[in-house]
């Protein structure tokens, strides 16, 4: 169980939570489009899952901050692993959300951070998440009761779209294939039942979820660093984000996010058909 929390320690917890995106936005910034393009490493031999070198310094700056502002609270980082807090938070952090779509220079990949209670097996229930688009300079920020967007076209509250059928729907995913041979068949079966769906722009879909552009991401094989940030904000915005059996997803795995109950509902009942 998470810490009673007062106005001015939320004040503080959401300064912190700004100030590690803007760290890593720094860090990101400084590395991408570089002339010729960014060299990568894969962590796997199965696949590419590339990390770069600005993957860990964004995540080494922010890991700094939370060393000297709050050495209380675990850390659950992509690059740099697991610190266990003494405070019941943690910090759950994902320098670059979508390096594939960083080292090739599209505007769609993202910071996240997330602050969740600290549980015996990691992370839990996500209280405040950061969606960041350091290039765009777009900053999607939710929970403590307030969910809003920073960016070219101002400030603004978030709020997800309302009702529709699925026939109207607009799904994202990031990758076509969702998953294993099972999943991308449940997948083909709900994006044959909705109006559009998209592929490949990462954290920043659940980003249009809350902002009320789409209503629904469905994927599979996260981790907890991909989502925490991204529950927060659409819970933040009115929306739900679940397993697809309807159960919590702060682990990863399978995650199917929707605008509203009624479209989550719905989408649900295909993928599990």
């Amino acid at each position: 169980m998470s810490p009673q929390l007062s106005s001015t320690e939320t004040a503080e917890l959401i300064a912190t939570a700004e100030a590690l995106a803007d760290a890593a936005r720094r860090e990101s910034l400084r590395h991408f489009r570089t002339a010729g393009g960014l060299a990568a490493e894969t962590k796997e031999t199965a696949r590419f899952d590339p990390v770069t070198v600005a993957d860990r310094a964004a995540e080494r700056a922010m890991r700094e901050i939370l060393a000297a502002r709050r050495p209380q609270d675990g850390i659950y980082g992509e690059e740099y692993g697991v610190i266990r807090g003494e405070s019941g938070l943690t910090w759950v952090l994902d320098p670059i959300d979508g390096t594939r779509g960083y080292m090739s220079g599209t505007p769609t990949w993202g910071v996240l951070v997330a602050l969740s209670e600290e549980t015996a097996e990691g992370p839990g229930q996500p209280l405040l998440g950061v969606i960041d688009q350091p290039y765009i300079g777009e900053r999607f920020v939710g929970g403590f009761g307030a969910a809003q967007v920073t960016g070219p076209l101002g400030r603004a509250a978030l709020a997800v779209r309302a009702p529709r059928k699925l026939s109207d729907a607009i799904l994202f995913s990031t990758f076509p294939e969702v998953g294993t041979a099972e999943e991308g068949e449940a997948f083909a079966r709900l994006s044959r039942e909705v109006k559009l769906t998209r592929y490949g722009t990462d954290c920043y879909a659940y980003a249009l979820i809350a902002a009320g552009q789409i209503d629904l991401v469905v994927e599979a094989g996260l981790q907890p660093y991909d989502v925490g940030a991204p529950i927060a904000v659409i819970e933040a915005a009115g929306g739900v984000v679940t397993d697809w059996q309807g159960g919590p997803a702060w682990r990863g795995g399978r995650v199917l996010a929707a605008a509203n109950p009624e479209i989550h509902a719905a989408a649900m009942a295909v993928l599990n058909a």
